[in-house]
């Protein structure tokens, strides 16, 4: 006979959603690493050529104003800046990947550091929306609010499971 899921697995749906953050995790760890080798592969190049084609490409007027500060940033790019930026992209995207793999294996300490990493990135969120809102800047914020809100729920929630097993062991 098959016994009710509920029973055998109370946690199974906390592990998909864990399992869904881990993976927006792991996402962007990907997009992160694919930055700094770009970073890298910038290196020794002359970076506002490279902006020029790229704006050529894409069909965007040099006259713009954003197209002169994008030249203007390209043109400052120092190699030194882009070993920087290859660095902390590489940096961070080991955070991802550690937060990702703990995150699948529903470890208590990945759960922490989720939790911990978007709290910590909400007042950036919200300085964005001061500087306009779109809805791009809406979705990232109630995205990010949702994660760490859910983390903060499974942690209080795994520690009073934890709690209540110690109390019935005594």
């Amino acid at each position: 006979m098959r016994q009710d899921v509920k029973t055998t697995d109370p946690h199974r749906n906390q592990r998909r959603v864990l399992r869904a953050v881990a993976t927006l995790e792991f996402s962007k760890g990907v997009f992160v690493v694919l930055m700094g080798f770009c970073a890298v592969a910038l290196v020794h190049k002359d970076a506002w050529l490279i902006a020029e084609r790229l704006l050529s490409l894409l069909r965007v007027s040099t006259d713009r104003r954003s197209a002169q500060i994008f030249l203007d940033f390209a043109d400052s790019v120092t190699d030194a800046r882009l070993w920087a930026a290859a660095r902390i992209a590489f940096a961070y995207a080991a955070l991802r990947f550690t937060e990702a793999y703990g995150l699948w294996k529903a470890r208590v300490w990945a759960e922490w550091v989720a939790f911990v990493s978007g709290t910590l990135l909400l007042p950036l969120e919200v300085r964005e929306l001061f500087r306009g809102i779109t809805f791009f800047r809406c979705a990232l914020l109630v995205g990010n609010l949702a994660i760490v809100c859910y983390m903060l729920y499974v942690i209080l929630q795994n520690r009073r499971e934890r709690r209540n097993a110690l109390t019935t062991m005594q």
